[in-house]
């Protein structure tokens, strides 16, 4: 839903928010989901599907397009694919199981809209539903990530100091994909044509620059991430907003003390290009990244030498650092980082240990240069998938294209999929979060945030039977059904939990029905 630059009024233009300052944050995730069907004995197409699936929705709400009292937003996008958005979250869990929440209620609306097509198209009919990024006929969609950031950190700076990390964060985080020419690390990589753009579809940028903060616009932006994939492992999920997370934290420390940050020297010649080779090396050694500034950047490694426990070349004596090597600079500086700032990391980050999320971005790095494959594979989806499609070569060396495409498709079908759940049920993978953590996260927004304030009011509306607009910062009942006049509330803050005159007048509206 696109919003206005928000702007405070009165008192609370002049108010400083108590987190402007120090390492708190909100994280968000939006997800795109694909659908197709099989099986219908009559023509059943991915737009009619999704219509069914939002048949429940519509008869609530009115609307394809609505919020929920667990403070997510759930809308039919364009090209018929269903989307989900979190609620603001204070901490990487808590968005990843806020994630897996959205996860759950996807798979119910299809399996609900599965039994209402088999009454049109036959008994046989399944529907599918993917938590990926690129269909069948080769069109992607997005998994966009959201972070709270301080109004000082500069677009020039996403793209010189956060980007590089981005890029060569798939190592970690990407999903997998078959094509032609093999296998890929990354679902995106090979769709995304800029750096940094306002734009979404058109110029399928790495990250999005249009202004919608969504919060005061004079302290704080939104960075929207579009880089990311979507991921299956609740792990993945947590540690890739986990990573992302410390390395904000370095750049903002940096713009308040007027300091380097150590990332100044990571800016990529063509981002897109070692966007792509990376997604294709397999190898995680043979591609190498073009610097900018290739001289600046070898004296930085030098300045953030450390033990090298893997001795893989970071890339600081050589015509440019690999993926992994960049990575394990990274790591560098935010351990450096953390040794002296941990403590208020996590104390500004509920439920965080910023140590032990090095450690664990270490350990990873190690696996990755060691091609520990076994300990990669129960923990990230790239290398999961791998790992079931060498399975495959190995029954049937000859399995053809097709095979490996349906299962890889198959591995991200959250309604009908075995592959994934299969690898569960083997504990060749883990969830993080048993099911009953899932659906309290249906049911109630995260405590912490203005999310609490959202579901709240959405859930007295929706028990007084009163209709109600609202959107990530407003909230409303108009001058209908008992309320006599337009009642709302403005929630400029994401961080608070508790709302003011404006939003107990709107209570109060909604329990006086």
């Amino acid at each position: 839903m696109p919003q206005l630059r928000e702007r405070a009024s009165g008192d609370a233009a002049s108010r400083r928010s108590p987190y402007a300052d120090g390492f708190a944050r909100i994280f968000g995730i939006e997800t795109e989901y694909g659908v197709s069907v099989t099986g219908a004995d009559t023509p059943c197409g991915s737009a009619e599907t999704a219509a069914a699936m939002f048949r429940p929705v519509i008869s609530r709400s009115r609307s394809s397009n609505t919020y929920l009292a667990n403070g997510a937003r759930l809308y039919l996008d364009v090209g018929s694919h269903p989307e989900y958005a979190t609620a603001e979250a204070r901490d990487p869990r808590t968005a990843m199981i806020q994630d897996a929440a959205g996860e759950s209620l996807m798979r119910r609306l299809a399996m609900q809209a599965q039994t209402y097509l088999r009454g049109i198209h036959g008994p046989r009919l399944l529907v599918h539903l993917y938590k990926n990024n690129v269909d069948s006929a080769g069109h992607a969609f997005g998994c966009h990530e959201n972070y709270l950031v301080r109004r000082q950190v500069s677009l020039d700076m996403v793209e010189r100091q956060l980007l590089p990390f981005l890029i060569t964060r798939q190592l970690i985080s990407g999903a997998g994909r078959v094509d032609r020419g093999g296998f890929q690390i990354s679902q995106r990589a090979a769709f995304l044509d800029e750096a940094i753009s306002s734009s979404t579809t058109r110029d399928r940028p790495m990250v999005n620059t249009r202004d919608e903060p969504h919060a005061d616009p004079d302290q704080f932006r939104r960075l929207h991430v579009i880089i990311g994939d979507s991921n299956r492992s609740q792990f993945v999920t947590r540690i890739k907003l986990a990573l992302t997370h410390l390395v904000l934290c370095v750049i903002e420390e940096s713009q308040r003390q007027g300091i380097a940050s150590g990332f100044e020297s990571c800016a990529l010649a063509d981002p897109s290009a070692a966007n792509r080779a990376i997604s294709v090396d397999m190898s995680r050694s043979t591609a190498r990244l073009a610097m900018e500034d290739q001289a600046g950047f070898a004296r930085d490694c030098q300045r953030y030498a450390g033990e090298n426990r893997s001795g893989h070349d970071d890339g600081s004596q050589s015509d440019g650092p690999t993926a992994l090597g960049l990575q394990y600079y990274y790591h560098r500086v935010v351990s450096r980082f953390v040794e002296r700032y941990g403590a208020r990391i996590d104390e500004d980050t509920p439920g965080f240990d910023a140590q032990q999320t090095c450690r664990v971005w270490g350990t990873l790095l190690d696996a990755l240069a060691s091609g520990d494959s076994a300990a990669l594979s129960r923990q990230l989806d790239w290398a999961a998938k791998y790992r079931v499609l060498r399975g495959l070569l190995q029954r049937e060396s000859a399995a053809h294209l097709g095979a490996r495409e349906r299962l890889d498709l198959d591995y991200h079908d959250i309604a009908n999929g075995v592959v994934y759940d299969s690898l569960l049920r083997h504990g060749l993978m883990r969830e993080e979060v048993d099911e009953s953590r899932v659906e309290q996260a249906l049911r109630e927004p995260p405590s912490d945030t203005r999310a609490v304030l959202r579901g709240a009011f959405i859930a007295s509306a929706l028990a007084a039977g009163i209709p109600f607009s609202c959107d990530w910062t407003h909230l409303a009942l108009g001058a209908h059904d008992g309320v006599e006049h337009r009642v709302e509330a403005v929630l400029l803050e994401p961080f608070a939990t508790s709302g003011g005159a404006d939003y107990e007048r709107l209570m109060r509206a909604c329990a006086r029905r």
